[in-house]
């Protein structure tokens, strides 16, 4: 049986009043459905098509992308709730269910929720979760330090934001490492700041040591000598969305870089005035 939840090429096997029947390579076969067919084909040609269940139970192929896929996280809108649970909208004809044992806070429909699409083996069926800490584990770390990673990020808390790293691990960005707004669902790339003896792993935004500071040094300098008068309106006390919008840069990135090139006498620092290039041209 194709494994439901996923992408697979099948050879397009037969024509029949339904649709066309598609087979792998086993033999097992699924029904594209009259309306996703191809306007040209041949018998023998492979097609990407999705396989899940259709409104009857049965499993079905579909031309349409998926917003998830088995195993994966994402962001979706719930677009219905009822006794029995919450529907989300994953850009497929049939909803993706979600039971209310599986949500963390009650769904409402317009709202959009963090979720992970598993199979329930009792059911057979496609569902999501929005407790999503169920699905990392950190018991065995695939990660180490200084690793470059995608997180996502999945909710604020006192220290910063939790994460997912790698749709595999759970992590902690601490608040004086964003630059910028953050929400859930918001997939960044990130590098491994620190693994804990218990396994905990906190992440940052920029990378480490003269593999970031010299570039971001370069950066700040272009910049600068860019600009007309070799000068830009930003120090210690700026904002960090001010340095973020003019440099994309962190704050504490942004000191390390101008710490760099004041050590080098590259630029003159003036308290609550900004930073000036030395021997503008």
């Amino acid at each position: 049986m194709l494994e439901l939840g996923l992408k697979h090429t099948l050879e397009i096997d037969r024509d029949t009043a339904p649709g066309l029947f598609l087979k792998n390579e086993a033999g097992d076969e699924v029904l594209l459905p009259n309306k996703y067919k191809p306007k040209t084909y041949e018998i023998g040609d492979s097609i990407e098509v999705f396989v899940y269940l259709d409104f009857e139970e049965r499993p079905v192929a579909t031309t349409l992308e998926p917003k998830i896929q088995l195993d994966e996280f994402a962001v979706l809108t719930c677009v219905d709730s009822n006794d029995f649970g919450a529907f989300l909208d994953w850009n497929l004809e049939k909803h993706l269910f979600v039971p209310h044992s599986e949500q963390a806070y009650k769904m409402k429909p317009n709202n959009n929720y963090l979720v992970f699409c598993y199979l329930d083996e009792e059911t057979n069926r496609l569902v999501a979760s929005s407790r999503v800490n169920k699905f990392v584990d950190n018991s065995v770390l695939t990660v180490n330090e200084f690793d470059e990673v995608e997180i996502i990020i999945t909710n604020p808390t006192e220290l910063g934001f939790n994460v997912i790293i790698n749709e595999i691990h759970a992590g902690l960005l601490y608040k004086d490492e964003v630059y910028a707004d953050l929400k859930t669902g918001d997939r960044l790339k990130a590098y491994i700041k620190k693994v804990r003896p218990d396994n905990k792993i906190d992440v940052t935004l920029q990378k480490f040591g003269y593999k970031s500071i010299e570039p971001n040094a370069q950066k700040v300098y272009d910049i600068l000598k860019a600009t007309e008068k070799g000068y830009l309106p930003l120090h210690d006390k700026s904002k960090p969305e001010a340095i973020y919008q003019t440099l994309h840069l962190s704050k504490k990135a942004f000191k390390k870089a101008i710490g760099s090139l004041y050590k080098d006498k590259q630029i003159i620092i003036k308290n609550g005035d900004g930073i000036y290039l030395k021997n503008k041209s």
